[in-house]
């Protein structure tokens, strides 16, 4: 007998039946929910494709998480809702998907290393702070949670079981000097031809007092704040640079990542954004080291000793904006950083007799939101690490400090011992990108911001999976 055709099923009871049951839930959804209803059956079969393909390939998971850690701040400025727990939504199915693919024959080889388990144990400190008689709510704890370990522990579990081959480095890169240099480009509409009318609006809503500075806007393009935008720009552009001055390369890929690093670096600029300066500027000396050549070391310390000291002792370029804000970064007696220095000591009293600190969800964001008032709450924290430190106490932040320090060292191991000169050029380049970004989170939050926290989380997996994939040379075999 033929195989029925589909519109030939809907002559049956089964098909008529269904189809009845599909058009009467249509109906409800347009009457109870009006435009949001039409909005849910357009993008119902497009959930539905989304989910049949991540749970046939989770890499695809991890990419579209990689995807959303870049535009889903920017799209909240547009769609109305929580855009940012979709990343939280495409992790966990991602960790599904890897863990349901082969179920019982599932090899969990892959993550009985070194960087899965300083990970679960920060993922556990996390929970162990539940009970912190200083904690105002599980619900605060459960947002705030979410950057700080949560995204960490999904992203470096599914990379860890599903990167397999160099491959999946290079998809990861290309992916993140794609969008970075779309978001480059969003960056420079908004500088020459200004913010259309949902960046005004999301300037109007209180961020107008921190973006745009003596007549001058401080550009964001897509990304949550201008803030997150330089120090993001700064870190792809650095690595860009950096795998461009590669001998081993394709001359063609070469140019692309050269000519895709110093686009982003224009867009650090343009962000008016002084500690984004700290990723490229740690991130090249770490490179010169690396690399195991004296004379370049030299030549390189010479040029950032020359720009340091043009920065510091003249006023060339003063009438360039960027360069006159970033020049303020160095200067001690700058009223912000005399503002930060008061406020930790302000913190150093409050967390004295607090060994875990006030509580995750207690400052920043997440403090205003539940609970305004508070004394953590009204304190801004400005650095990554102070955030740590006032939430999770000086037990957490040593904790956190000592994890980070291992994973470097874990990891510039890795990178020095490599053989394969291109693996090499990329491993330095994450590897001082890293750096630059653990050094600039201390003057601001960027670390656990996306997209620089899943594209840090990665890294980490990469830098750590690259001895797999190191192909020895003819000398190091011999």
């Amino acid at each position: 007998m033929d195989k029925a055709l589909g519109y030939e099923r809907l002559y049956r009871p089964k098909g008529l039946i269904g189809l009845l049951v599909l058009l009467s839930v249509s109906a409800v959804l347009v009457a109870r929910f009006q435009l949001l209803g039409s909005i849910l059956l357009i993008a119902a079969p497009l959930v539905i494709f989304f989910l049949y393909r991540l749970f046939r390939d989770p890499a695809f998971g991890l990419w579209s998480a990689v995807f959303l850690g870049f535009v889903s701040m920017g799209l909240s400025r547009y769609v109305p809702g929580p855009l940012g727990l979709s990343i939280d939504f495409v992790l966990f199915l991602s960790v599904l998907a890897v863990l349901f693919q082969r179920f019982q024959q599932t090899d969990f080889a892959p993550i009985r290393n070194d960087l899965m388990l300083v990970v679960l144990i920060w993922m556990l400190y996390h929970l162990l702070q539940l009970f912190n008689p200083e904690a105002r709510s599980f619900e605060a704890w459960f947002y705030a949670v979410r950057g700080v370990a949560l995204y960490q522990l999904f992203a470096v579990f599914a990379a860890l079981m599903l990167w397999k081959k160099a491959r999946s480095l290079d998809v990861f890169l290309q992916m993140v000097f794609w969008i970075s240099v779309v978001g480059m480009i969003w960056g420079m509409r908004q500088l020459l031809f200004g913010v259309d009318a949902a960046e005004q609006q999301w300037l109007n809503e209180g961020n107008a007092s921190t973006h745009i500075l003596f007549g001058k806007l401080r550009v964001f393009s897509f990304y949550s704040d201008a803030g997150q935008f330089g120090a993001s720009q700064g870190h792809v552009g650095l690595i860009g640079l950096i795998i461009a001055l590669g001998s081993a390369m394709p001359w063609k890929q070469r140019i692309a990542y050269g000519l895709a690093g110093l686009a982003c670096l224009w867009g650090m600029m343009v962000s008016g954004t002084r500690g984004a300066l700290a990723v490229p500027g740690l991130g090249f000396l770490v490179f010169l080291i690396m690399s195991k050549n004296f004379r370049l070391l030299l030549t390189g310390l010479f040029f950032v000793a020359l720009v340091f000291y043009i920065l510091k002792f003249t006023f060339l370029f003063q009438g360039v904006e960027q360069v006159a804000r970033m020049r303020t970064a160095l200067d001690p007696e700058n009223p912000s950083f005399q503002t930060r220095l008061r406020n930790q000591q302000k913190l150093a009293d409050y967390l004295e007799h607090r060994p875990f600190g006030g509580g995750i969800g207690t400052a920043g964001f997440w403090g205003l939101r539940f609970s305004p008032g508070t004394f953590l709450a009204e304190t801004p924290t400005d650095s990554w690490y102070v955030r740590i430190w006032a939430e999770e106490g000086v037990v957490g932040i040593m904790l956190h400090i000592g994890i980070l320090m291992f994973i470097m060292g874990r990891a510039g191991y890795h990178v020095w011992h490599l053989n394969d000169p291109v693996l090499k050029q990329k491993g330095i380049a994450l590897y001082a990108g890293m750096a630059g970004i653990l050094l600039a989170s201390y003057g601001n939050g960027v670390f656990g911001q996306m997209p620089t926290g899943i594209i840090m989380y990665l890294t980490m997996v990469a830098l750590f999976k690259m001895p797999e994939w190191d192909t020895p040379t003819k000398e190091s075999k011999e």
